[in-house]
């Protein structure tokens, strides 16, 4: 099969190839696994992270890819949940003990043996993957398969920040960021909130304006004063520089919801400007997301088609993929960026 696979830790600003073409052998489904024939697969924020090794893969060399859609083509022994043609999604979330307090209350994500596609195990940026069966999710019809793919990380995690915010009808909320989940969330907020207002800071003219055709009350650059407080705040960035300013616009008892598996160092030293009266006082709360469960991608597949939610994508073919993740690291991108098996 072809993959696109990480070798090594690499700093994307100085190496514009982290990733190596290579042909392997597809791999086989053990006990209680599936195994995938990728058609598309989502390009995420967190690759940029596990590339530059904020949380690098447990080995090496790694697939990298965890918004996989594909058609299950072989089923390992044992399993029985799935059956061979049905088109199914993979997130984040590859796995955890099953067993533990956090799994056994729908808390997989901080199951301490969380295993993550794409960084613990094999991923999507290959013609083929294997994955557990109880890991894959039946995709809403009507959507095609590059559609579906942002759905599965962007979205869903996306879903999971707003849930942790406990916005309220006609209340108003700020992201902070606008790649592929912001953009999501927008999409979802108009669709189970339409009268809440959505202010939006982002440092590149070109999101802001793609916020206001989504419908944004009001946007502005990262460190602006938006003209009202707002009750909750979703962070999508990888600094910490809108985590700041973000707290000086909440609402006292407002909340700043973190959506992001990691933060990078380099505007770190922002933080010392932190002023507790006009950031955190007045009950402000700062609440992170740690990785996705698997409630978050069945209740948001379920969600999106109810709503016929789709994102807006940017398709590159298997062996661009270097392109797509400069691309995103660049900033500026309306949508999701999605790579296709051709």
């Amino acid at each position: 099969m072809k993959a696109m696979v990480l070798e090594r830790v690499t700093d994307l600003t100085r190496d514009e190839s982290p990733l190596t073409f290579r042909e392997m052998p597809a791999p086989e489904p053990e006990r209680k696994e599936v195994r995938l024939r990728v058609t598309a697969c989502g390009v995420c924020h967190t690759e940029l992270d596990e590339i530059e090794g904020r949380t690098p893969p447990e080995r090496f060399p790694m697939i990298l890819g965890h918004e996989v859609v594909g058609v299950i083509d072989k089923l390992g022994p044992g399993a029985s949940m799935r059956k061979p043609g049905e088109r199914v999604g993979v997130g984040w979330f590859y796995s955890s003990c099953g067993v533990c307090d956090r799994c056994r209350a729908g808390e997989e994500n901080l199951c301490p043996e969380f295993r993550a596609t794409g960084r613990d195990a094999f991923g999507g940026y290959a013609e083929y993957m294997t994955v557990p069966e109880t890991s894959v999710f039946p995709l809403p019809d009507g959507y095609s398969d590059v559609e579906a793919a942002p759905l599965l990380c962007a979205g869903a995690i996306g879903y999971r920040s707003l849930r942790l915010t406990g916005l309220r009808p006609k209340q108003r909320i700020g992201l902070t960021g606008f790649g592929a989940s912001g953009h999501l969330v927008m999409k979802l907020l108009k669709g189970r909130y339409p009268e809440s207002d959505v202010y939006v800071f982002a440092r590149s003219v070109k999101e802001r304006e793609y916020a206001r055709e989504l419908g944004a009350a009001w946007t502005g650059d990262t460190a602006d004063t938006s003209p009202e407080k707002l009750h909750a705040i979703i962070d999508t960035t990888p600094v910490w520089k809108p985590v700041v300013e973000a707290l000086n616009n909440l609402e006292p008892g407002g909340r700043l919801v973190i959506n992001a598996i990691r933060k990078e160092s380099a505007d770190q030293d922002y933080l010392l400007g932190l002023d507790y009266p006009r950031h955190l006082w007045m009950e402000k709360e700062i609440k992170s997301v740690a990785n996705v469960a698997p409630r978050d991608i069945r209740e948001f597949l379920d969600i999106a088609a109810g709503l016929d939610l789709r994102p807006d994508t940017e398709t590159y073919s298997l062996e661009d993929a270097n392109r797509a993740l400069l691309e995103l690291k660049r900033g500026g991108n309306r949508g999701a960026k999605v790579l296709t098996m051709r």
